[in-house]
């Protein structure tokens, strides 16, 4: 056996020794990350979350409730009427917004639970803040995701269907002038979109923020540094080198 044979496994274990230092020493550095900074990331994404769910349950409520006593009130109409346009115009308007506060309750856009999530969680010691960041990082993007579904275009398809078939229905049905079923669709039509466009998108735009202010506007979450290995091979040796 020649030298170069013998030292052979030698070469192979010290390689494997400086790769396991080297990946110690990465694990190191992605929780050398400032508490000060962690403090202040959490304190970020808890103060969006909390006035994005105070907005969302603000907005959630008014339609709630706007949909709901317009329902009640063209149905008091309808049943005190003996007018029969009014009476179909009440039905049908009634019927309409009855639909609106169902629509709520499928709406992508709904009062979320992650404040009280993140309030659960403990961070009483420097890896603890770092877990509760990772989640309330994961958790704020979810949040952002679900306000820019809201404004989708699949948003508008179901809306727009309804308010075409109360036009319609108002045209047709009722055998109103065309110009009354328009009117009666533009008037719907301005109610569900002023509805869908007066969502919060508070999350969504600090999230953005958010990448742009800690994570250099991008959508990597995680905290370890970006590192490129590289093995050289030659007749003299093996070589690691770790370009950060």
């Amino acid at each position: 056996m020649n030298a170069a044979k013998a030292w052979r496994p030698i070469k192979i274990m010290i390689f494997f020794l400086i790769f396991a230092s080297q990946h110690e020493i990465l694990k190191a550095q992605s929780k050398e990350v400032p508490d000060s900074l962690v403090a202040e990331r959490l304190h970020f994404i808890e103060n969006t979350i909390k006035q994005d769910e105070i907005h969302t349950r603000r907005w959630w409520n008014r339609w709630l409730y706007g949909y709901g006593t317009a329902t009640l009130a063209q149905g008091a109409i309808y049943l005190g009427s003996s007018d029969i346009s009014t009476r179909q115009d009440m039905a049908l308007g009634a019927a309409t917004c009855f639909l609106g506060v169902a629509g709520q309750f499928i709406s992508p856009l709904v009062p979320g639970k992650e404040r009280e999530k993140l309030t659960a969680m403990n961070e009483n010691t420097p890896d603890e803040r770092m877990t509760k960041l990772t989640i309330a990082e994961n958790l704020l993007r979810e949040v952002g995701k679900r306000e820019e579904r809201a404004r989708s275009w699949k948003s508008h398809v179901l809306p727009t269907a309804i308010d075409l078939s109360s036009g319609l229905v108002t045209w047709l049905g009722f055998d109103r002038s065309v110009w009354a079923g328009i009117g009666n669709f533009a008037m719907n039509a301005v109610i569900t979109e002023t509805q869908i466009w007066t969502q919060p998108i508070l999350a969504r735009r600090n999230y953005k923020k958010y990448q742009e202010r800690y994570l250099n506007a991008t959508d990597d979450l995680s905290f370890a540094p970006n590192a490129t290995w590289y093995l050289n091979a030659n007749a003299g040796g093996i070589g690691i080198r770790v370009v950060f």
